[in-house]
């Protein structure tokens, strides 16, 4: 499901002239060294918006923890989209500012 909302929002993106990077690996330096640890960004959206999608029916804390993370990471604004059952899109969306 998410690969599916990934595409699919990459393509609107794209027909509105919106750059959007995909799956963007993302370094972790732990004391000077640099750690390949796997973490991937879904989107970043005009070098400056980190689009984490998930496919579930609630926003659990864990899910929560990897945004902060990311953000910290990254230091990047963001926007979390998590539940397929919000009556609209905007009561689904959780922001994250650092």
């Amino acid at each position: 499901m998410e690969s599916a909302c990934e595409e699919c929002l990459c393509r609107e993106l794209a027909l509105r002239g919106i750059g959007v990077e995909r799956q963007l690996p993302l370094p972790v330096e732990y004391k000077g060294a640099g750690l390949d640890c796997g973490y991937r960004l879904d989107l970043l959206v005009e070098q400056s918006v980190v689009v984490e999608i998930k496919s579930l029916s609630s926003i659990e804390p864990i899910h929560e923890a990897q945004l902060l993370t990311y953000l910290n990471w990254a230091d990047q604004m963001a926007n979390f989209n998590a539940s397929q059952d919000a009556p609209a899109l905007k009561e689904g969306i959780r922001r994250r500012i650092l």
